[in-house]
């Protein structure tokens, strides 16, 4: 019994209870705006955030259920953010979901069950615990899409969705297997990862086990050949769910990359490389360049996801060279940075869209924000951070994630990693156009509706906080930043 050690899974089984609970009370709840749903809600995701915050740092590594998961420092500090991100996009959503019907126990229930699957697949230490996570977080999400029953678009977005990512999960799994037969029959992660350093594995069927897990996991973080869901679940999806995709999924699927490829699969490194190097630079040709064209800012924010999706990816590709891996941690831990403060300008973006928005209207068109400072200058400034941030511009956070990435590359002082920073920041210019698009229309357009805006309410604090986040870890990012490379090195040493 003491090989299934429950406390590496305490958080987890406190959200599974606290979930349960949630969904049986709010049977009982009356209350058209689900206040006590709510309110029970948050206390879930703030005990679950809080006891990972709290032993991030502080206890070593522990293993559990027979060492099919792990409790280390990395998986602390990526469901602490998730649980953060989940919080904030129910705040942002509740009075969004209460103009349009969709404030029932279901968004609330099915979220906790989101972040449940991603903790879940940021904990794994066995390819079929992962796979089980990202199972629950998805068909929660398929869920979550499809909320609006009633609504053609999202109902739409709701099928492609689901279509296309069973084809993904298949592909992963499939992978999976062939890696299981390669390694001799081994799903721990750490007894693949010795199967395979040892040379026993067959070469021929790793090669395909690999191709078929970086399509898999490249389905998940939505980059190129495997984007095509994002724009039009982006655009049909309620915006509140929509800011749930592109939040605490990108954490669980970094976590997934780091799980599979790093920690199980790094022998083979040099081989997935090569093909998340192809995979990054087709997402942000493709990504920035489709992302000009949009008028839609829903779409234009979804292309924005690939681009910048294929930008983190790059911090995975510089960390194995002819078998060194001396520059290992500074690029995991710069991906990593990369996506904790992308979420956090993200969560932020969608926020701005759900305030603005009013039952009956989607203020989801780029042209919505036109003269957004005369109605509101504090809006109008915070999204401008915001768009400075996903441009790169200093000195918000976003710019410090991408210096990290591409320091990780140039440090290697190989041509070709070098030239791909060089083509990053390139293609990140022609990124910088949409978002300057952005400012523009809000500050020097003019007003297309006189409608006042709400003030006042807890999503204009948490809005203003937001944007002030994205500025303080921009001028002072070390403190996150060191807390990503102590998180990958506990990862890489556990």
């Amino acid at each position: 019994m003491n090989d299934l050690n429950w406390a590496a899974l305490r958080p987890e089984i406190i959200l599974l209870g606290m979930t349960c609970f949630i969904a049986l009370a709010d049977l009982f709840v009356t209350d058209e705006r689900r206040r006590p749903t709510f309110w029970l809600t948050v206390i879930a995701l703030v005990v679950f955030g809080g006891l990972h915050l709290e032993a991030f740092g502080t206890s070593a590594a522990t293993y559990g259920m027979q060492r099919m998961v792990v409790s280390d420092w990395m998986g602390h500090l990526l469901s602490a953010f998730a649980a953060l991100s989940v919080l904030v996009t129910l705040v942002y959503g509740q009075v969004y979901a209460a103009g349009r019907d969709l404030l029932k126990g279901e968004l609330f229930t099915l979220s906790l069950f989101v972040l449940l699957g991603a903790a879940i697949m940021i904990a794994g230490n066995n390819f079929l615990v992962i796979y089980l996570g990202l199972e629950l977080m998805s068909l929660s999400l398929y869920a979550l899409v499809a909320l609006r029953r009633d609504h053609a678009i999202s109902t739409e977005a709701a099928m492609k969705y689901f279509v296309l990512g069973a084809l993904a999960s298949g592909f992963l799994l499939y992978g999976l297997s062939m890696i299981y037969g390669a390694s001799g029959g081994e799903l721990d992660i750490p007894r693949v990862f010795s199967e395979l350093a040892s040379g026993h594995a067959n070469k021929q069927v790793l090669a395909f086990g690999l191709v078929f897990i970086v399509a898999g996991l490249a389905f998940k973080l939505g980059v190129v050949p495997f984007h095509m869901w994002v724009p039009d679940v982006y655009h049909g999806a309620p915006t509140v769910t929509t800011l749930l995709i592109a939040s605490a999924p990108k954490i669980a699927a970094f976590a997934m990359l780091e799980r599979i490829l790093v920690e199980g699969l790094l022998a083979p490194a040099e081989d997935w490389q090569q093909m998340l190097m192809i995979l990054s630079v087709c997402s942000l040709v493709l990504g920035n360049l489709a992302a000009i064209a949009q008028t839609n800012l829903k779409r234009m924010l979804a292309y924005s996801t690939i681009a910048q999706m294929g930008f983190m990816l790059l911090g995975f590709t510089p960390t194995v060279i002819s078998g060194n891996t001396i520059s290992a941690a500074s690029g995991y831990a710069a991906a990593m940075f990369y996506v904790l403060t992308y979420v956090i300008t993200t969560l932020g973006t969608f926020g701005l869209i759900m305030l603005l928005s009013r039952p009956g209207f989607e203020a989801d068109e780029i042209s919505d924000l036109a003269g957004l400072n005369r109605r509101s200058p504090l809006l109008a400034a915070v999204m401008a951070v915001f768009m400075f941030s996903l441009a790169g511009i200093p000195p918000t956070v976003g710019f410090f994630a991408k210096m990290a990435v591409l320091q990780a590359l140039v440090a290697t002082n190989e041509t070709l990693y070098i030239g791909l920073a060089v083509a990053a920041v390139l293609l990140s210019l022609i990124g910088a156009f949409y978002y300057l698009r952005i400012v523009k229309v809000m500050y020097f357009d003019e007003p297309t509706s006189s409608q006042a805006l709400p003030a006042g309410t807890s999503a204009n604090l948490l809005l203003t906080l937001n944007g002030a986040a994205v500025l303080v870890f921009g001028l002072a990012p070390g403190g996150l930043l060191n807390a990503c490379v102590l998180a990958i090195r506990s990862a890489l040493t556990s």
